[in-house]
């Protein structure tokens, strides 16, 4: 039996500054795998409010969410399945990562949406507004609120479906992660307790911390533009750029031929859709044999699109996650990170400098198929929360 635990995290003694967010990591493989989990996360004399779990496609473990849920209780449960994780040792594969949210530092509740629920406005308000309610009964003299949102992205949905829940949050920053079968062509499972049929879960927070969300990528938009001139955009796919074939105008602005075009070409050399001042970016998933571009995000026919300068990766995350420990270091940064960095940085060989980067400022996650900020959609794109002891104050950048 195999079994990785962040040592610092494993057994925190009572008040310490680990006791604030705990962290577990084991290998999903063990068919003890949630077992193991839910002894080292929530060990005697404990009292979790929340454990969200993000399990590695490659579990072993029957009937996990229901094990977990079981083990947790009266802790709620909710997690993902996922193509890759992010644990104590940075990037992860074949891990069961588990982040515990103690009473008392936390108040939480999740809200899970079916499909059909998930198509709903109504529905989805009035579910959100309950939640928030009973969380602002329940903890009055707490202030810092964010909440995280799982989508499965299989139905092409969740640019609305964030863009709904923002709404209906109201001031409450949001930031989440859509899970997807594109790498392996497993099944994506959300679970929210023993249930494991959702196609959205919120969780809310509201805790004694303060919280930070942030977003950020490694690109720049440049001056070469293009414009989307014939699209479906229920199917995220470009037909025509610039009046031509997409392909052809996709690779000619590159200074490259349509033959020369795959996933690599793809991953390090994204498009970008300015707004204002900001830019997110359209990460393209391949081309179909008529030559239409597919998308991971929202586009649409006249929207303009730049191709992309790219940051060095390594110097632009060690920046990224130094500003939010200025002054304080967050006790844990949860994060939502696209698989398109990891595997940018696998094909350049920086895999192994990121990791550490993100080891060394305690970040745990997983690999996204997309990731939520706010209301918008994004690809190639790493977001979250910053959580601190409390008692820091800091500018809080959302």
């Amino acid at each position: 039996m195999t079994m990785e635990v962040d040592p610092a995290l494993a057994v925190p003694p009572p008040g310490s500054k680990q006791d604030i967010v705990r962290s577990v990591s084991v290998d999903a493989s063990d068919p003890d795998a949630p077992n193991l989990l839910a002894n080292l996360l929530n060990p005697p004399g404990s009292e979790l409010d929340c454990a969200l779990v993000y399990a590695s496609n490659r579990s072993t473990a029957t009937n996990l969410h229901e094990t977990l849920a079981e083990r947790l209780h009266p802790a709620r449960t909710l997690g993902c399945s996922t193509s890759g994780e992010i644990d104590h040792d940075g990037y992860a594969r074949g891990r069961l990562v588990g982040i515990g949210f103690p009473r008392s530092h936390f108040r939480t509740r999740s809200v899970a949406f079916t499909p059909r629920e998930a198509q709903s406005t109504t529905v989805l308000v009035q579910k959100l507004l309950a939640a928030r309610s009973a969380l602002a009964r329940e903890a009055p003299n707490w202030s810092n609120d964010f909440a995280l949102l799982l989508v499965d992205g299989n139905a092409l949905r969740e640019d609305i479906l964030a863009g709904r829940i923002s709404s209906a949050l109201g001031p409450v920053p949001l930031c989440g992660g859509v899970i997807n079968d594109a790498c392996d062509g497993t099944r994506p499972s959300l679970f929210s307790g023993a249930n494991d049929s959702a196609a959205a879960i919120v969780l809310l927070v509201r805790s004694a911390c303060q919280v930070s969300l942030f977003r950020g990528d490694h690109f720049l938009p440049t001056e070469r533009r293009m414009v989307i001139t014939r699209a479906d955009p229920d199917k995220r796919l470009a037909y025509e750029i610039n009046g031509v074939r997409a392909d052809g105008e996709y690779a000619r602005l590159l200074g490259l031929d349509t033959t020369d075009l795959s996933p690599a070409v793809f991953t390090t050399n994204p498009l970008v859709a300015r707004m204002g001042e900001d830019h997110h970016v359209r990460s393209i998933g391949g081309v179909t044999d008529e030559g239409a571009l597919r998308f991971h995000a929202t586009i649409g026919e006249g929207m303009v699109l730049s191709l992309a300068e790219r940051k060095r990766i390594v110097t632009h995350l060690e920046y990224q996650l130094s500003t939010l420990s200025l002054p304080t270091a967050p006790d844990l940064i949860l994060t939502f990170d696209c698989y398109l960095r990891r595997a940018e940085a696998e094909q350049s060989g920086h895999l192994r400098a990121l990791s550490r980067i993100l080891s060394r400022r305690r970040v745990r996650g997983f690999s996204s198929f997309g990731e939520i900020h706010g209301g918008l959609h994004a690809n190639h794109t790493m977001t979250g929360v910053a959580i601190y002891p409390p008692g820091v104050t800091r500018k809080v950048h959302r």
